[in-house]
């Protein structure tokens, strides 16, 4: 397994093939977009909200600053114009986001061009999940991914950062979502060294059997509050080798161009896993993701350190036209591939957004 990528990659001359005719400027088609409802959580894991940064005085945003559904939606339709066809719920925590059935019901019904669906995801850390499976999936949505890091109490407290964290709570609201059919349910887990790099085993053993796809994500350095070191990543190969050691693993290809996750499937027919390798085996290269903030800025990369505003132009009464094409300027304009330039140490931002504010 690889862990460099060479600093000048040789990119795609086309991908079109596999998607709409918005291409950015390394002929990457628009594909997804991932949508924050809401900057807060009730959690604070290290990864993502430490407590220290995201304490009690931080001020979150306010909710005239927010996105309406209306404008999501607004937004929603002229991404979907230009090829989206996977729209996936985040935040911070956006089961927090009042309402938050009603906007999926105002999406689920969107198609592209073709007249098929768009895919409708969300992701969540499930501790409220349990009271609210039932009615995201009548109100449409498809599919969830779920954060758990760890099944050990001690261990999962730490990387959530609260001494009181629900676990059960987490495996409860799990439990509801496959009840209620909200299927695949996929469960991901963030490896950092020294942590809970020995949750792999119990993680895996606990989901095997049960149709749930269990996917590990290398510790990334998303923002500036994290304290992320190169040090602390616990590769994709190590991760395999430790699954590999007990279980044998046959490769999956992808189901989509641009996934994210390489798939595997347990030789015994135990089920399915994947492994995130954003920083160890970068795929900035089939990335289609647009990224929507809260409070209405696009974000190109998910270490970007600037957005592109929309909500200005939504409150100013812009035409879809108009705003279809601003999102389609910016897409046009887009040349981001940090991982890649980070494994190749060319780049090294001083500004990065936090993912709680843009999603994961």
């Amino acid at each position: 397994m690889k862990t460099t990528t060479d600093a000048s990659p040789s990119w795609p001359e086309n991908l079109s093939a596999h998607g709409p005719s918005c291409t950015d400027k390394l002929h990457r088609p628009l594909r997804d977009l991932r949508i924050s409802v809401t900057d807060r959580c009730n959690l604070r894991c290290t990864y993502c909200m430490p407590r220290e940064i995201f304490g009690r005085k931080f001020i979150f945003l306010r909710h005239a600053e927010l996105l309406s559904f209306e404008e999501i939606v607004r937004i929603a339709r002229q991404g979907i114009a230009l090829g989206v066809r996977k729209i996936r719920l985040s935040g911070g925590e956006p089961l927090l986001r009042h309402g938050i059935e009603r906007l999926v019901e105002m999406l689920a019904p969107l198609c592209g061009e073709d007249g098929k669906p768009i895919e409708l995801a969300m992701t969540s850390n499930a501790t409220l999940l349990a009271k609210k499976a039932r009615d995201l999936k009548n109100a449409g949505l498809g599919r969830l991914n779920i954060s758990l890091d760890a099944l050990d109490e001690t261990t999962f407290r730490r990387m959530c950062g609260s001494r009181n964290a629900p676990i059960g709570a987490v495996l409860e609201g799990i439990a509801a979502a496959q009840a209620t059919g909200l299927t695949p349910v996929k469960v991901n887990a963030v490896v950092k060294r020294g942590v809970n790099e020995d949750e792999i085993l119990p993680l895996v053993h606990h989901f095997r059997h049960t149709g749930i796809i269990l996917r590990f994500i290398e510790f990334m350095d998303v923002g500036l509050s994290n304290g992320w070191r190169l040090a602390d990543v616990v590769t994709a190969r190590e991760i395999l080798a430790r699954i590999t050691a007990e279980y044998p693993l046959r490769p999956l290809g992808p189901l989509c161009p641009g996934e994210v996750a390489k798939r595997w499937e347990f030789a015994d027919g135990g089920g399915e896993i994947g492994v995130i390798a954003s920083v160890s085996q970068a795929f900035c290269h089939e990335c289609g993701r647009l990224r929507l903030s809260t409070d209405g800025k696009l974000y190109t990369c998910l270490f970007a350190g600037e957005g592109t505003d929309l909500r200005d132009m939504l409150r100013a009464r812009c035409d879809d036209g108009a705003l279809r094409q601003h999102i389609a300027d910016v897409w046009h304009e887009r040349g981001d591939r940090y991982s890649q330039m980070r494994q190749a140490m060319t780049w090294n931002p001083v500004g990065k957004i936090e993912m709680s504010y843009i999603g994961g």
